[in-house]
């Protein structure tokens, strides 16, 4: 027998116990004591290895020298992954971005302004190019040839519809919509809709309310059929969805006012221009709900469809579309909307109609003739949303049998019953052109306007200044401006040009990547070339202020709304309303209470704002995992605890969607509020348009551009992080 030759081991190896190994295992037997005496020995070992570290990289001039010689390393490699690290790769673009504008803060020294030698003077180019376009308008062969019949055929068509609603009267588009609403909904509906036509007439505003009417008709139209044959490309090709997703992002970020000088620039003042500037202001929403309900049809149905042969055409039409139906009336219902708005505020440059009495009534502060104006527009839009909503839920649901075993329901049931509604609404019609009351009677009008000013009045002398305690509005005005707006304008204007640079690239970087930087630091220099820095600056100070107010009301409105179902449900039809009234409405309310100037219109921005943020932050709070607040609650946290631990950093998506909302809403009804006194760039825009200095207001909204993209790309993380 050959006696067992011990091998040799280290002693400070914990393994190393001197007992026989088992047959075939190559491991000792473990019991208690050689487990304890392992483990501590693992920990002597560990410990050994964290104090040799210690020593080979203290900064003793040789340690880690040492280290990068035992382990192979050199400095290069260090650096290489310093750089490969995420905050790393932030700061960098931000240090290359310093160190060019610093030189040019040397190279041109000032207190805080644009320096004059990096600004461009556009006003006389721009004047010369639209004194030619004035000049060539009638001899043009792009004008006379392409132009000219396009703005021809939006007079036509504006001129048809308007006829046909005169002709068939008051009686006969009361009795449609009527009849229209009852089909798709119930006689909830129908009777809304019978009184909100009532009430237009009832206010004096029948003949303005048709005009608005036959223009959105129209725009309308043409922009679900644009906004459909982009959706359909963007969703049916990639390359082509890449190529207009920049573009439809731009789009509707734009304040509306950026849409109008354009078409003045090349259509002139007038309806045609009107038309053309709320087809493309309402035509990315539909594109872009298209496109999105093209790519998210079902892959198992389109499968089944190519299986049996189908075409490409066949698979379109008879799977990719009704599937995407919802969508398509969604985008439908957006356009509406977003027509609408687009078509009281182009009564700016001439579209007439409602807008047209709520603008020259905000000129002369006659807040009675606004009011009077602005009820029919919010009655219009209630009405053309919830019939649009009512017909979007009602295609492709599974028919109510309780409800088509009435009479009517099923007189007025089927292809018959569309015919039926025609007809009905053409009696109507045809017995109100006997009777001759086409138009609405004079003698049925309520004259609001001397009332509503006689209050306004009252306000002014009694609620404006001198409440004992909380003070007037117009302290609170007063004070908002004084203490928020002024400090506020003043500091930014006071900032060195390139420090707002290098600050708009930091906040840019912060929530996205060096292209977002990129592109939110020469939006900001496109203003100073522009020439238009300080009226910037005090916009972009007007539209802070109100986003903060917006903000702060919001969340405090929604973290409530959250944890009540009854506030929820008494919120509702109240921010369904805000939603959809335009944003001229909003100025009313405010001249009334506070006068004009900077503060009415930030107000106004903030009463616009405020639904979109306490929607999306209730929706995105309420959405919060159950199971995340169970496990909190189990854990004995308090209500602010859940809160703030577990609802708001789960809510991070719905809440930076809800600042985006309010940047640009709030960007909208500021600019918008140059009407109102708001001054900036909205004065410059309005008197642009107004006294035809086209340099004045292309400057002006190309500005507004750049701050719209500016504005949205840093408040945007998740579609650039």
């Amino acid at each position: 027998m050959t006696a067992a030759t011990p091998s040799v081991r280290d002693p400070r190896d914990p393994s190393d116990s001197g007992r026989p190994q088992a047959p075939g295992t190559g491991r000792t037997r473990p019991d208690a004591r050689d487990e304890g005496r392992a483990t501590a020995g693992r920990r002597d070992t560990r410990e050994a290895r964290d104090t040799r570290e210690a020593r080979d990289t203290r900064p003793d001039g040789d340690g880690p020298t040492r280290r990068h010689a035992s382990t192979g390393r050199p400095a290069a490699a260090r650096a290489t992954a310093l750089f490969s690290h995420r905050a790393a790769r932030k700061l960098l673009p931000l240090a290359v971005a310093a160190a060019l504008l610093v030189p040019l803060a040397l190279a041109f020294p000032g207190a805080g302004s644009w320096p004059a030698q990096l600004a461009v003077d556009l006003s006389g180019p721009l004047g010369r190019a639209g004194d030619w376009i004035i000049d060539h308008r009638d001899s043009h062969p792009l004008f006379l040839y392409f132009f000219g019949h396009v703005s021809n055929a939006v007079v036509i068509c504006v001129r048809a519809v308007y006829t046909v609603l005169l002709a068939a009267g008051w009686l006969g588009v009361t009795a449609l919509a009527g009849l229209v609403a009852w089909r798709l909904a119930g006689i909830r509906l129908a009777l809304t809709c019978v009184a909100a036509f009532a009430a237009c007439g009832l206010l004096g505003m029948w003949v303005p309310t048709m005009q608005t009417l036959a223009l959105m008709a129209v725009a309308v139209t043409a922009a679900v059929a644009v906004g459909a044959l982009l959706g359909l490309a963007a969703g049916l090709s990639p390359r082509t969805d890449r190529a207009l997703r920049p573009v439809l992002d731009t789009m509707q970020v734009l304040p509306a006012f950026a849409y109008l000088l354009p078409m003045v620039l090349v259509f002139g003042i007038g309806v045609p221009a009107a038309v053309l500037a709320t087809v493309v202001y309402a035509a990315p929403p539909m594109a872009r709900l298209t496109a999105l309900g093209l790519r998210d049809a079902d892959a198992g149905v389109l499968e089944a469809s190519a299986s049996l042969g189908a075409t490409g055409r066949q698979r379109l039409f008879s799977a990719r579309l009704p599937l995407a139906r919802r969508q398509l009336l969604l985008g439908v219902n957006q356009a509406i909307m977003t027509g609408l708005s687009m078509a009281v505020i182009a009564s700016v440059i001439g579209a007439g109609g409602l807008g047209d009495r709520v603008y020259q009534a905000l000129a002369s502060v006659d807040v009675g003739a606004a009011l009077a104006a602005g009820i029919p527009i919010v009655l219009l839009a209630v009405v053309l949303d919830r019939t649009a909503d009512a017909a979007g839920n009602r295609l492709g649901a599974t028919p109510d049998p309780a409800r088509e075993k009435h009479l009517l329901r099923r007189v007025f049931g089927g292809w018959y019953g569309r015919l039926l509604t025609v007809l009905a609404a053409v009696a109507a019609a045809v017995a109100g052109r006997i009777a001759d009351t086409s138009l609405w009677p004079e003698s049925w009008t309520v004259p609001i306007a001397e009332p509503v000013n006689r209050a306004v009045a009252w306000m002014t002398a009694h609620l404006y200044s001198g409440v004992p305690v909380v003070g007037g509005t117009a302290d609170w005005s007063a004070r908002f401006t004084g203490w928020v707006l002024d400090p506020l304008r003043t500091g930014l204007q006071a900032a060195p040009w390139w420090t707002l640079l290098l600050l708009a690239g930091a906040v840019a970087l912060l929530v996205g990547t060096w292209r977002t930087a990129l592109t939110a630091v020469l939006a900001l220099a496109a203003i100073g070339v522009l020439g238009v820095w300080e009226p910037s600056l005090d916009t972009l100070s007007q539209v802070l202020a109100a986003v903060a107010v917006t903000l702060v009301l919001g969340f405090a409105i929604a973290v409530g709304a959250a944890r009540s179902a009854r506030a929820q449900r008494l919120l509702r039809p109240v921010l369904d309303v805000c939603q959809t009234m335009p944003q001229f409405v909003y100025l009313i309310p405010v001249v009334a209470l506070f006068g004009v100037g900077r503060a009415p219109a930030a107000a106004a921005a903030v009463v616009y704002a405020l639904p979109a943020v306490v929607r999306i932050t209730t929706q995105g709070l309420s959405e919060v995992n159950p199971a995340a607040m169970e496990a909190a609650r189990s854990l004995g946290a308090t209500r602010s605890q859940q809160l703030w631990q577990v609802q708001l950093p789960l809510a991070r998506p719905a809440l930076l969607l809800a600042v985006n909302q309010a940047v640009v809403l709030v960007l909208a009804v500021v600019i918008i509020g140059g009407l109102v006194g708001g001054g900036a760039l909205g004065y410059d825009v309005v008197l642009g348009l107004a006294q035809g200095d086209l340099a004045t207001g292309l400057v002006a909204g190309a500005a507004i551009v750049c701050l719209g993209l500016l504005l949205d790309r840093v408040t945007q993380p998740a579609k650039e992080a």
